[in-house]
């Protein structure tokens, strides 16, 4: 029996966990609170823990989890830049993540908010349920025809690239290691980054994050957008200078920004605030007051799909591990 320490956990993460198959074999903690250095103590006696993107897993944090015994690290989450790999190495801390979760989530969600935030669908749903039926200010653009440019042609990255080819826009696209065939097969065209930005009416980022990814999109890159397209983020906060993006978002550079994530999200996202009455954080309250910027908090992988295959791959992470079995899916370290 595998005793594991669960941090971050929101309802749906028990009621998916323990519905996986093999959870009776695994003793559960449940914490609420994120796993950092001040509140690593709690996993004192588990073999495991199991992390989410906003707990922080320095140097410091595995040098506590592995003098209490933990020997793995289990991500319920595609992104493992949270982690200090190079310290969990020296630590003997084996550390697993789900790397396809959903890709079709993800990419839906962003055309989503793309579609929502063009066609003012959120404010036309306000007006409506106030009795104004005016159609003032609520002109949008059609998608067949526009460019849409993919940064990064992962899963998640091709998903979203082949519901842009379904809308009839031309696609161009961007990444380091291109995908040849899948691009050939589905009219998708392969160009260079600057291209991407220059041409695209639509710009979508599918990156992870990396000391090459920070700041991708920066005062320099933002200015060399066409003027008026829009930005979707919904890979990875830290991707986009959010100083820079309001910058020209106030000059109009930007026709529209569309996010699902945010650099400063640790402390802010996935919880309510909604008591506070105000948000401590400058910069993402200045983004909320502009009418062309439409922010959803981290929320893009939450479909039933997508839980269900985070929580199988968990938990079969944990179970292998326990059994020193090495066939671990999606393995890290």
């Amino acid at each position: 029996m595998t005793t594991l320490a669960f941090y971050d956990t929101k309802p749906y993460d028990r009621d998916y966990m323990l519905a996986a198959a093999g959870a009776e074999q695994i003793t559960w903690r449940f914490h609420e609170f994120r796993l950092t250095a001040e509140t690593a103590a709690t996993a004192a006696g588990c073999e495991a823990v199991c992390v989410f993107v906003n707990d922080k897993l320095d140097r410091d944090c595995l040098q506590q989890l592995a003098k209490s015994g933990v020997r793995h690290v289990a991500l319920r989450c595609a992104g493992f830049n949270q982690v200090d790999l190079a310290a969990a190495r020296e630590l003997g801390i084996s550390v697993t993540r789900v790397p396809a979760y959903s890709p079709h989530a993800v990419a839906e969600h962003s055309v989503a908010l793309l579609l929502t935030l063009n066609r003012k669908i959120h404010r036309a749903h306000n007006r409506v349920r106030e009795f104004n039926f005016s159609l003032a200010g609520l002109v949008g653009f059609d998608l067949h025809g526009k460019t849409a440019g993919i940064i990064g042609t992962g899963k998640i990255g091709r998903c979203t690239a082949q519901i842009f080819r379904g809308f009839g826009c031309e696609v161009l696209a961007y990444d380091p290691f291109p995908q040849n065939d899948w691009a050939q097969g589905h009219a998708v065209r392969y160009t260079t980054f600057d291209e991407v930005l220059e041409k695209a009416d639509i710009l979508s980022l599918h990156l992870p994050l990396t000391p090459e990814t920070h700041h991708l999109l920066n005062a320099g890159t933002l200015a060399r957008m066409k003027p008026g397209a829009y930005l979707l983020n919904t890979s990875r906060g830290k991707l986009v200078d959010t100083t820079a993006l309001i910058g020209c978002l106030k000059t109009g550079q930007l026709g529209g920004v569309a996010l699902d994530v945010y650099e400063e999200e640790e402390g802010i996202f996935f919880e309510d605030h909604s008591e506070h009455g105000l948000l401590e954080d400058d910069e993402l309250s200045r983004l909320l007051t502009f009418p062309n910027v439409l922010i959803t908090s981290h929320q893009a992988f939450l479909t039933k799909e997508a839980l269900d295959e985070i929580a199988r791959v968990t938990v079969t992470n944990l179970l292998h591990h326990a059994a020193g079995l090495s066939l671990l899916e999606g393995t890290v370290l």
